[in-house]
C-alpha cells in the first residue's frame, strides 16, 4: 500500500494546527529535500526565493544545527537580512521550527501563525506529526531487480521495454507503479530521478 495517503492526512493535522502556514523538507540530502511541501502565503513564498533567503534564514540554520523544536523568537541566532520582521508582513509573525532526524537525512519543518506563539503541547504535536512524516518518507535502502530494471528502461528511454524485459505491458505496468510508491513519487519521471539520487539504479 502507498505511504502518500498517510503522508496527505499528516499534512492535513499538520495545516490545522499552522494556520499561518508551513514548510516541511523532509531528508534533506545534499541541500535538496526528498519531498518539499510549502504552504506559506504565494507572495512571501516568491521574496523568499528571489532573495535567496534559504541560505540566510535563521531558522533553517537553527534546524540544520540542533534537534527538537524551537519557537522563531527564541532561536537567539542573528538575522541580518531581517527576515522574520518581513516574514511577518506576509501573516508570519509567530512561528515554530521542528528539526529531525540525522544530518545526513534531516527533516525540517517550519510552521506560523499570525495571532500568537505556538504553545508547548503544540509545539509537542508539530513534532510528532513531523516525525511521522519523517518516518514514512525514510528512503527506501534498495528495489526489487523487477522494480530497477523497470525504471533502468524508462531512464534509457527504451520505447520496448515490456519485450525487452519479456514481459507484458500490463506487468511493465505494475512493475512502475510498485515503483512509484515505493520512492514515494507521484510520477514515473520523479521515481527515475529519486532512484539516481539514492543510487538504486
Amino acid at each position: 500500500m502507498s505511504k502518500a495517503p498517510v503522508l496527505d492526512l499528516l499534512l492535513r493535522e499538520l495545516a490545522l494546527v499552522a494556520p499561518g502556514g508551513f514548510a516541511v523538507g523532509l531528508h534533506i540530502r545534499y541541500v535538496s529535500p526528498l519531498i518539499m511541501v510549502n504552504t506559506y502565503p504565494e507572495a512571501w513564498q516568491e521574496v523568499y526565493t528571489a532573495k535567496l533567503y534559504g541560505l540566510r534564514d535563521p531558522t533553517l540554520a537553527w534546524g540544520l544545527s540542533h534537534s527538537g523544536t524551537r519557537r522563531w523568537s527564541q532561536i537567539g541566532l542573528p538575522d541580518p537580512f531581517g527576515i522574520l520582521p518581513e516574514a511577518a508582513g506576509y501573516g508570519l509573525v509567530h512561528g515554530m521550527i521542528a528539526s529531525i532526524g540525522p544530518l545526513s537525512s534531516r527533516t525540517i519543518a517550519g510552521a506560523a501563525r499570525a495571532d500568537r506563539e505556538f504553545t508547548d503541547d503544540e509545539m509537542a504535536h508539530v513534532h510528532r506529526i513531523v516525525q511521522r512524516m519523517h518516518d514514512l518518507s525514510e528512503p527506501p535502502a534498495r528495489l526489487s531487480r523487477a522494480q530497477a530494471d523497470a525504471l533502468k528502461c524508462i531512464a534509457e528511454g527504451d520505447r520496448h521495454a515490456a519485450a525487452r524485459l519479456g514481459i507484458s505491458e500490463s506487468a511493465f505496468k505494475a512493475r512502475l507503479t510498485s515503483a512509484r510508491q515505493k520512492l514515494m513519487a507521484r510520477t514515473t519521471a520523479e521515481a527515475v530521478q529519486r532512484a539516481k539520487e539514492y543510487g538504486l539504479i
